[in-house]
């Protein structure tokens, strides 16, 4: 059972700072890129920053130089810094992984439950 368990998403101040983390579990061969997605009420689920398997990032535009994603391999754990936080960057943030169980079996994409970061003050 492979699974992915967010953690670190909270309520802060406008210009505050959050870290979320999100670990890969279970019976896991080898993971590609790994990404962070997130969504308001009302909106679409858009993409946040992705990192490849070999470091390589992508970021939303709405979120360059203030997000800062990376991930430890050893650890299959993938980090998204967030700060000068806005409160439009409210939304429930989703971690997603492309994976695969097994050498013989494709890569498919993974989907974490969700945590909730709300900048308010």
């Amino acid at each position: 059972q492979v699974q992915l368990v967010e953690s670190g998403g909270g309520l802060v101040q406008p210009g505050g700072s959050l870290r979320l983390s999100c670990a890969a579990s279970g019976s896991i061969f080898s993971i590609n890129a790994m990404g962070w997605y997130r969504q308001a009420p009302g909106k679409q689920r858009e993409l946040v920053a992705r990192i490849t398997s070999g470091g390589s990032t992508d970021y939303a535009d709405s979120v360059k130089g203030r997000f800062t994603i990376s991930r430890d391999n050893a650890k299959n754990t993938v980090y998204l810094q967030m700060n000068s936080l806005k409160p439009e960057d409210t939304a429930v943030y989703y971690c997603n992984a492309d994976m695969r169980v097994h050498v013989s079996s494709p890569y498919r994409y993974y989907w974490g439950q969700g945590t909730q970061v709300t900048v308010s003050s």
